[in-house]
């Protein structure tokens, strides 16, 4: 369970990082606060964060066709950033699809 928690926190840190980046500071503090939710037992917390990890991943591969359709048009290398991006998706789908674990489903039941 530690080791879940933590994988997602690592994942919202990205993505907060990512909207830091762009310069949406209310998306960067959402991003932070997210994970807050762990502390509230109910099954609608459990639902969104899992919800959340999925958005975080749709997210990951919009930034990644936006950075490698600009690099590949402009004839710069865009391996390298697909690879990152497509990699970074698959560690939100991997922490949401965690959340789907017996302990948590135990731990998050109907509330």
């Amino acid at each position: 369970m530690i080791i879940t928690i933590t994988l997602y926190t690592v994942a919202a840190l990205l993505l907060a990082a990512h909207f830091l980046r762009m310069g949406d500071i209310i998306a960067t503090v959402a991003c932070l606060a997210v994970p807050a939710l762990f502390l509230v037992r109910q099954r609608w917390s459990l639902l969104l964060v899992q919800g959340l990890a999925y958005v975080a991943a749709s997210i990951w591969l919009a930034t990644a066709w936006q950075v490698v359709s600009i690099r590949w048009s402009v004839g710069r290398p865009w391996h390298l950033a697909a690879v990152i991006l497509v990699s970074v998706a698959a560690v939100s789908v991997l922490a949401g699809g965690l959340l789907h674990s017996r302990t948590f489903q135990l731990r998050y039941r109907g509330r």
